[in-house]
């Protein structure tokens, strides 16, 4: 179990941290021309850097706090921020009519749920 939530929460640190980086350094314009990202073009450069920066901060708040033991419970509260992330993201998308989109959304929502339950749960870092 502790490895499969390993492997879990480092697919998804993966996925946060490649969405940060797009977000964050890629152009908005450039974003909104991409697929899947016609969002960005109804948002401020302002939320789409942010929402960036929360991505990479994510990246690192599912790793780090337990490989340095510094806090670690850290990683499942991470994975409870990236369900709240992945509900709007879902909610954008429906608005949008990204209906593909929504389903890799629903797949990294399941990552995270798995990595909060079983970080707060059987394998928790607490205790």
């Amino acid at each position: 179990m502790n490895l499969a939530l390993w492997i879990a929460a480092s697919l998804l640190a993966l996925v946060a941290l490649t969405g940060g980086i797009s977000k964050t350094f890629i152009p908005k314009d450039k974003l909104a021309e991409m697929p899947n990202g016609s969002w960005t073009g109804h948002a401020s450069a302002a939320f789409v850097k942010t929402l960036g920066v929360l991505e990479l901060l994510a990246a690192l708040g599912l790793i780090l706090p337990a490989a340095l033991d510094i806090a670690p419970v850290l990683v499942p509260v991470t994975a409870v921020c990236w369900i709240a992330l992945m509900i709007g993201a879902m909610i954008t998308h429906y608005r949008m009519g990204d209906m593909k989109v929504i389903g890799l959304n629903l797949v990294y929502l399941a990552l995270a749920v798995f990595i909060a339950w079983g970080r707060f749960g059987p394998e928790s870092f607490i205790g």
